[in-house]
């Protein structure tokens, strides 16, 4: 499948954290072509095995999203709403949202809530319901919502809500598709859930597969904006992003050399990745039973936790590449 296509594909499907089993299916259909052996752990991890004689590797994309779960019904038919990880009331005005069984609705705030000191407390839910019982019989308490917006492309961007971090896991799919057939590492292929409520699917996976080595593909804050305050280091279109270090994990370094040599060796545009605020499933993997060597591989992404975030194909190509790169050499 074309690389938007495929990114297309995965934005559509709904999970929210603690709730991936959409997405988690969508991936599942997508990798079947490809072998290995599928499995499901207890925490809704999605793992794909391709044996190999070498250490044990596992690549990390998580594939769950932020979002909100109803929490009240009020009498005129509003719905109130908790967030499911990091959700700014300011980013989320007027957005569309869905649901998983298709109900639509739109965010809005309270008429006299100020803007500049915004909670989502004072947010709610507009479906469209007459009252409160038409809306019991459109959603539940417990019921989850994700943004509605459109996937597109301009210039060479992609604009979508969930590139985080949908974009990676369609990195995975493909390096999965490229995969040579004798790859001489043990390769576990790790779609996690729950990462942006606090890295814990891919802490119970990294337990069980106890790896040698580990790469966490996700996105990175951009500093190519205006008004930046360089929270991050990488810009659109310079590459993959080899990470060093953010708020979860200091990268081992001789992943990190090794990013750097292959992309050497391969002619792969690439950039270093520092990011001073925010994680990724590395944070968790890195610190598993007596340590794992532990890397990341990056897509610079502008807009991250908006409906409307931005990632070049280019650096998206380019993480395919070094990623998969990576995995065909033979890890001592």
């Amino acid at each position: 499948m074309e690389l938007f296509e495929l990114i297309q594909t995965l934005v559509s499907a709904h999970g929210p954290s603690g709730n991936e089993g959409g997405v988690r299916e969508a991936i599942r259909k997508l990798a079947a072509p490809y072998g290995g052996e599928a499995s499901t752990d207890t925490m809704g991890n999605l793992i794909i095995h391709k044996p190999g004689p070498g250490p044990k590797v596992m690549l990390c994309a998580h594939m769950d999203s932020i979002g909100f779960i109803v929490t009240h019904v009020e009498k005129e038919g509003f719905l109130r709403v908790g967030k499911l990880g990091g959700v700014a009331p300011q980013e989320i005005l007027y957005t569309p949202v869905r649901f998983q069984n298709g109900v639509r609705g739109v965010v809005v705030k309270e008429e006299k809530a100020s803007f500049s000191k915004l909670k989502l407390d004072e947010c709610y839910l507009d479906i469209g319901a007459r009252d409160e019982a038409q809306a019991r019989e459109m959603v539940q308490i417990g019921d989850t919502a994700v943004y509605d917006t459109p996937t597109f492309s301009s210039g060479g961007k992609v604009i979508s809500p969930y590139l985080d971090n949908r974009v990676s896991c369609a990195i995975l799919l493909q390096v999965l598709e490229k995969l040579p057939e004798n790859c001489p590492n043990d390769l576990y292929f790790v779609f996690s859930t729950q990462e942006e409520v606090g890295l814990r699917g891919s802490k119970t996976a990294a337990y069980a597969i106890e790896p040698d080595y580990a790469l966490a593909v996700d996105v990175t804050d951009v500093d190519d904006t205006p008004g930046t305050d360089r929270c991050g280091t990488v810009q659109l279109g310079k590459g993959a992003a080899i990470k060093l270090m953010d708020h979860s994990v200091i990268c081992h370094s001789e992943i990190v050399k090794e990013l750097d040599l292959t992309a050497l060796e391969r002619g792969i545009a690439v950039q270093r990745d520092i990011l001073r605020t925010g994680g990724t499933d590395a944070g968790a993997i890195h610190v598993s039973r007596t340590g794992v060597k532990t890397g990341g591989v990056s897509v610079p992404c502008r807009y991250i936790h908006t409906p409307v975030e931005m990632v070049d194909l280019s650096d998206v190509q380019a993480c395919v590449e070094l990623v998969l790169a990576f995995v065909e050499k033979k890890m001592s």
